[in-house]
């Protein structure tokens, strides 16, 4: 059928129709998507684009109670620059200033500035790199040098800033410190003090605009936050620095004597409970100790001896027994349901006082007062723990506190024909250290058992936001006489020839306390191990302070009694408190023999006396003495190396001026 030009122009029309309604599809969609969609997709845009960055605010400080630095928040700078930003006139004026000033202060000669800057700007470089973690005082510098003073906009300077947090004390009660830390989910790790007061030190975000520039960069649009990060308050803790150097001296050398596999020294205050020292040391694979787990907080065990205390009290308390009755321990050996319970002394003690029960830790002779009056009325001795408060948690604010355990007859789970027998000396029950030290605070507090407690105050600036005082959580664990009776027995531990703890005896200051030796492992005989440990307070007449040492797996073959393992560690803590902070009148400076920890704890007081004007020779120094010296000085420390070590060698060198604000970097062994 030949063509004709009616079917040509018909099918031009139909052509034409169709290129019209989808020229007319085209403009409904673009005027939908400008009226009805086109704020969805500026935003989407302007997110692409645009980005709300958060500035983390600077986190408050964490003080010791005479206001020395545990933690603290370091803002650094980093410089950047956006070459096209200034105009070529400006760029040519002030690129050899600004090349020299860069020169003095990051080191680099100033032809390589030169060269760096002209290059960034032919590659319209918008994020150039000047400068990494700068201080506040260079950041200044840098900030007033030729061009970049001109600001964002006509200078190109780009700035960018980031809170870091900082140890002065390094290694040293650095689980007790702890840390806060947040993953990208929103969850809080919570460590220490930090963890446990973070409300306190966290502060508030603030914002700042940024816009998405070449290579995946993000430049700020201006130079303010759109929302300013509000700081944290600071937090003053209870924590003793002078007390915590010396109880982590202390227990870092025992540990390194017996081999031993981690232990913890807790020195509390005993009428307000505040924590004055925490130490806790676990063993590397290489044999050096550190802050590995806090121990005293959340490690629940057997505490074997130290119990005795709880058991002979509850015993008082029902009248089961008085100090002068006496108690046969035969040949030193009983047997309940084939299980043995043996005394330490081969054949045993004989005939001894109740009073001597205590202070010879005679197992036998515990167990004798408690199964000869408890036996049948097994609830009736739980019950009393349970009414001492022993089976509740401290409700400590740090998190991870361990939960004690005090088997109940009506529990089958864990009850048992020889559960009464051996709770008696400390097995089959569960405390933490810090746990069984707030019972022996009570004892020498008369009675009144108090929280632990770690923060003395919230404040912001100079002004105190929040104070928090003394927290009673029993305010008579049991009866004034019963006190006093018990009190004469841990006092007879150390002074009387026969204690278990005579050995720490001194003439010069008076000690309270109960030593204990506790088998861990003992299930499996190829694993057995002990737990070595010392709870008491000093003086003993007039206690002031309580600790407890506890010390797990010492080298059996090196020793593993708590009397010699940890008894000395508080002999120590207590001799060198008395030495340098006389709690009574009567008490003089001794003079006696000092160990290798006291030597170099006199040596950093004697450096700490003199004024300084240049800069002392720390060498040889232990790591946590050097840091406390310098810190105390004004200077600025950084640690390299293993927190427990003595230092190698310090970057600025002795005789050298000191200057203010002056970084020092200590190299540890």
């Amino acid at each position: 059928m030949p063509i004709t030009d009616k079917n040509i122009l018909s099918r031009l029309y139909f052509v034409a129709g169709c290129m019209f309604f989808f020229a007319l599809a085209v403009v409904v969609k673009l005027i939908t998507i400008q009226v009805a969609d086109g704020e969805k997709y500026r935003d989407l845009a302007e997110q692409r684009t645009i980005k709300n960055f958060t500035i983390e605010p600077k986190r408050g400080n964490l003080y010791s109670d005479n206001g020395s630095l545990l933690a603290t928040s370091v803002t650094k700078y980093d410089i950047r620059f956006d070459a096209v930003t200034p105009q070529h006139k400006v760029f040519e004026e002030h690129i050899k200033p600004l090349s020299d000033s860069l020169s003095k202060v990051l080191g680099r000669p100033s032809s390589y500035y030169q060269n760096l800057l002209r290059i960034s700007r032919t590659n319209k470089n918008r994020y150039l790199l000047i400068a990494r973690d700068l201080g506040y005082t260079d950041y200044i510098r840098v900030k007033n040098f030729p061009l970049f003073n001109l600001g964002p906009y006509k200078g190109g300077i780009i700035v960018e800033q980031e809170t870091k947090r900082e140890y002065p004390l390094g290694g040293m009660a650095h689980r007790s410190v702890g840390y806060e830390r947040v993953d990208d989910q929103g969850y809080y790790t919570r460590v220490g003090l930090e963890g446990a007061f973070g409300d306190y030190l966290r502060g508030k975000e603030g914002h700042r605009l940024k816009q998405k520039i070449a290579k995946g960069q993000w430049k700020p649009i201006t130079d303010y936050n759109e929302v300013e990060p509000k700081d944290g308050y600071d937090v003053v803790s209870t924590i003793n620095v002078n007390i915590q150097d010396i109880a982590h001296h202390a227990l870092l050398s025992q540990l390194e004597k017996y081999k031993a596999d981690h232990g913890s020294v807790v020195v509390m205050e005993v009428a307000t409970g505040e924590i004055k020292a925490i130490s806790n040391l676990g063993r590397t694979k290489s044999g050096k100790y550190y802050e590995r787990l806090n121990y005293a907080i959340g490690e629940s065990h057997e505490p074997g001896s130290t119990f005795k205390l709880m058991s002979m009290i509850a015993a008082l308390e029902d009248n089961a027994v008085d100090t002068s009755d006496v108690i046969d321990t035969e040949k030193g050996v009983i047997s309940f349901y084939g299980k043995k319970v043996r005394d330490s002394k081969h054949g045993g003690y004989g005939k001894i006082s109740v009073s001597e029960v205590l202070e010879k830790s005679s197992n036998v002779g515990m167990v004798k007062i408690i199964d000869g009056y408890y036996r049948n009325q097994p609830e009736k001795f739980v019950n009393r723990l349970y009414n001492m408060g022993l089976d509740e948690e401290l409700g400590l604010p740090i998190k991870g506190e361990g939960t004690p355990i005090i088997p109940h007859p009506n529990d089958k789970s864990r009850w048992s024909g020889i559960a009464l027998q051996w709770m008696a000396y400390g097995y089959g029950v569960s405390f933490t250290p810090l746990q069984t030290l707030a019972f022996y605070n009570a004892v020498a507090n008369d009675g009144e058992m108090v929280k632990p407690r770690l923060i003395k105050e919230v404040r912001e600036w100079d002004k105190v936001i929040y104070e928090f005082d003394k927290e009673v959580l029993n305010p008579s664990i049991c009866s004034k006489e019963t006190i006093r009776k018990v009190k004469a027995m841990l006092e007879n531990v150390v002074e009387s020839e026969h204690g278990t703890g005579h050995g720490l005896y001194s003439p010069n200051f008076s000690m309270a306390g109960k030593t204990g030796t506790c088998q861990k492992d003992y299930r499996d005989k190829s694993k057995l191990n002990y737990i070595s440990s010392f709870a008491g307070y000093f003086p003993a007449d007039n206690p002031k302070y309580s600790c407890i040492v506890v010390i797990h797996e010492p080298d059996k073959s090196v020793g593993y009694y708590g009397a010699d393992v940890s008894g000395p560690v508080f002999k120590s803590i207590a001799q060198k408190i008395y030495t340098n902070s006389p709690l009574i009148d009567t008490i003089e400076e001794l003079d006696k023999e000092r160990d290798e920890v006291e030597k170099d704890y006199e040596a950093y007081y004697a450096k700490l006396r003199k004024q300084y004007k240049e800069m002392p020779n720390v060498e040889g120094m232990s790591g946590m003495d050097a840091v406390s010296l310098l810190e105390n000085m004004g200077l600025r420390v950084k640690v390299e190396g293993e927190g427990a070590g003595k230092v190698k060698s310090q970057s600025v060198k002795s005789g050298e001026s000191i200057k203010s604000n002056q970084t020092i970097v200590l190299q540890l062994s």
